[in-house]
């Protein structure tokens, strides 16, 4: 069964940090909105009339949505497609859209899952990310949520970054296993070169990103949540049993998806293709009746790469027997390339399959790399 992810390009500010597609105007909300109305149309038979069972509003700021708006996308897509009655639906939220009459509204739609984007618990550190919300809010709005009935929450976290010592960033873990949610995703911070962040260290108003910190405090939060009973099931996601993130392990375990709206992504197993990242020729073009997306063929090397990537990040590890399912003879080859990494005691092998150790996880991204076809 097959996801949906709905891309909501507007905030109320930009972060300092974030290189996603979005804008901060909402003048042509509404005129966007009919456009991802007419690209699922458009869009239809790309999966072949599978079933969905994962629908995901990212951004952006989906929370700026009213609930209605949501409803006709949600009205859409179960018109055109089949959807389970279980499926998973996610909506992405600043803690500051969440308020008590938002959470009300939102309850009068088919949304059973809130991806709440917290960061952290300290002004100063959201104002150095230049957040929109303050540390009550972030709280108040995971309480308020739980209150309205909303359980299924998860909740991102940023490390890594010149303000966080050992000290706050133990601070925001442990407010976060007071809060008591299911799913925690924490995120060393990175430098994405269009960003605010990436022109201030540029300019030496900020200083550079410290890889020793950010390990340090990866090993923290790995602890931490072990200690509490999560899961450590992708690199950056940790959930209580039975909590995963059912759309997002979709990507890592090479599901098929679409992606409706402007820069958003779409892959079927044989291709991928990607819309264009600007609102206003997204919007022309949708309205033309034709889709903005550019279309890449997959190779074999290309699906190899992509899975050993994928794989290795998660707790389902990668699997060899697969492996060869793409290209036979692959399994062979890997593993003997995966020898210096299981002598480090990076990797572990049981029966057929490769995984990451604790340390490995520190180098996911290089491992990875080395193994690539």
């Amino acid at each position: 069964m097959v996801g949906i992810y709905i891309h909501i390009p507007f905030c109320k500010q930009a972060c300092h940090y974030c290189d996603f597609h979005f804008t901060t105007s909402l003048k042509y909300k509404d005129d966007l909105l009919q456009a991802l109305v007419k690209e699922i149309q458009l869009q239809k038979n790309y999966l072949q009339g599978q079933t969905i069972s994962t629908i995901y509003f990212g951004g952006g700021t989906p929370s700026v949505l009213a609930a209605a708006d949501i409803n006709l996308l949600l009205d859409t897509i179960t018109g055109l497609h089949t959807v389970t009655a279980d499926a998973e639906i996610t909506l992405e939220a600043n803690p500051d859209d969440l308020d008590k009459a938002k959470l009300h509204d939102l309850r009068q739609t088919a949304v059973n899952r809130f991806s709440i984007g917290i960061q952290s618990f300290f002004d100063d550190d959201l104002q150095w990310m230049n957040r929109a919300h303050r540390s009550q809010d972030a709280e108040a709005s995971v309480k308020r949520a739980q209150d309205n009935g909303f359980e299924n929450i998860t909740v991102d976290l940023i490390y890594g970054y010149p303000l966080l010592t050992d000290q706050k960033w133990k601070y925001n873990l442990d407010n976060v296993f007071e809060l008591n949610v299911p799913h925690v995703s924490a995120y060393s911070m990175t430098v994405e070169p269009q960003t605010a962040l990436a022109s201030f260290i540029r300019s030496k108003k900020q200083p550079s990103m410290n890889e020793q910190q950010s390990s340090e405090q990866f090993l923290m939060l790995m602890d931490a949540m072990q200690s509490k009973g999560f899961e450590h099931y992708e690199i950056s996601n940790f959930c209580k049993p039975g909590y995963y993130s059912r759309h997002n392990s979709n990507y890592w375990r090479g599901i098929s998806y679409i992606g409706i709206g402007p820069s958003a992504h779409s892959f079927n197993g044989t291709n991928r293709q990607w819309n264009i990242a600007n609102n206003a020729k997204y919007i022309q073009q949708i309205y033309a009746g034709t889709l903005p997306a550019e279309v890449e063929e997959l190779t074999e090397t290309n699906r190899l790469n992509e899975y050993i990537m994928t794989s290795l990040r998660t707790s389902w590890g990668l699997d060899l027997d697969h492996l060869n399912g793409i290209a036979g003879g692959t399994a062979a080859m890997l593993n003997k390339e995966a020898q210096s990494f299981l002598e480090r005691g990076w990797i572990s092998q049981l029966d057929n399959k490769f995984y990451l150790t604790k340390t490995g996880k520190l180098y996911a991204d290089h491992i990875a790399a080395e193994l690539f076809f």
